[in-house]
Parts: structure tokens; sequence; C-alpha cells
């Protein structure tokens, strides 16, 4: 199975290279993930067009961040399109991620809560917080988290503290952080973007990024 989830990140390109993408793509990756650029620009009918080139696993990169009417209001626009969505753990657990998460379940999509962020600013405002917004995952029991690749540590310290989710681990590549180092900290996928779609030959880098993650896997004996 792979562990490779790839980002499709728009700067312009029409739509049927996204699709084409996601065709070539399919046999090497486990899901794709698009974030509000790609919906604002093509839309949620978009999104039709990507699951009919590859039926993997579909994630709405919304980072919602708002009280539980206005999240659940944006993840029913989508229900029946995406398998999964993420939202900010940070806006706390009543009256936001409480609701979404019992929302979410039952209109079948997954939810993700994001615990940190890729970026540097993250330890500016989340990470000093980390421990209050781990307390909001653990309430919320979402299906997945996200943590950076970037700081593999902070992938580490969710597992230490006995965290079973899935862990998505965004930042590889184009951000600096090297195929495989987050699922040797004990994520469960990866997700990389630019790395792979701005390559000169995507499906190549995509097998790469496979052959690395077997080899870190066979090592560590699983991520997770």
């Amino acid at each position: 199975m792979s562990r490779l989830i790839v980002a499709f990140d728009p700067e312009g390109e029409p739509l049927r290279y996204w699709v084409g993408l996601a065709g070539e793509l399919c046999r090497e990756i486990w899901g794709v993930k698009v974030g509000l650029p790609f919906l604002l620009r093509y839309g949620s009918s978009s999104l039709r067009e990507i699951r009919g080139a590859c039926d993997k696993s579909l994630i709405a990169d919304l980072k919602l961040a708002d009280i539980e009417p206005v999240m659940l209001s944006s993840v029913s626009a989508l229900r029946g399109l995406v398998d999964a969505v993420i939202a900010h753990a940070f806006v706390g657990y009543a009256g936001a991620i409480e609701g979404l998460r019992r929302g979410a379940e039952e209109m079948g999509v997954k939810l993700i809560l994001v615990a940190s962020m890729s970026h540097s600013g993250s330890e500016e405002v989340i990470d000093p917080a980390f421990e209050r917004v781990l307390e909001v995952i653990r309430r919320a029991e979402p299906w997945g988290i996200v943590a950076p690749a970037t700081r593999p540590a902070v992938i580490a310290a969710i597992r230490q503290r006995g965290f079973t989710q899935k862990i998505l681990s965004p930042g590889v590549g184009a951000q600096g952080a090297l195929p495989g180092s987050a699922l040797r900290a004990g994520a469960d996928y990866e997700i990389v973007g630019r790395y792979i779609t701005r390559s000169k030959d995507p499906l190549a880098t995509a097998r790469a990024i496979n052959l690395q993650h077997q080899l870190v896997l066979g090592s560590s004996g699983g991520a997770g």
C-alpha cells in the first residue's frame, strides 16, 4: 500500500492538466489532497473529474477554523465529493470541533485535525499551545492528524502521547523534508505537492518516493 498523498496546488493550469495527472499517478498514490485554491479556481464539480480519473481517497484541505455551524456548512457543500476534510484543532472543542466531528461523521466524511503546521510560523503561535491542541484532538477522536514532516520531533511527540490516529505529514520536498523522514518519525502518510507536480517526470518522482518509503518501512518495521 502506498503511503503517498499528492497535493494538487494549481498555478494557472487548466483542470484537464490535474485530471490527467491524477490518472497518471493513480497507481502510485494513496490519495489526492486539494485545497481552497483548487476549489476556488475549478469549483467543487472538478472533484468528480479528479475522482473519475483516480478513485483513491480525496481530501479537502479546507483548514476549517470557525464556529460549528460555519464549518458544518462548508463540509456539507462537499458531501459526497470528498472522503475527508482538514480542520484546525486550535479553535477548541466546545462550539466548534465537537459539532464538526459529529456532523462530519453523520455525513460519512473523515475528520483530520491539524496539530502543527509545516512552516516556521507555526512555532510562533500554534506550537506553544501544542499540549492544549492535542487535548482538543484527544477529545475529538478524529480519523487523522496533520503533523509536519519538517519537524519530525512533533510527529514523535504525538506518538509518545499515545495517539493512534493516522498521521498525515506535509512539508516533504519543496519545504525541505526528505521523503521517508516523516514515516521514520511515526507518520502514516507523507503529503507531497510541488516536488512531484512540478517535476519534469511526476510519475518517476512518485515512484522514487514510494521506493524510499519501502526502504524506511522495511528497516523500521512499519510506521505508526
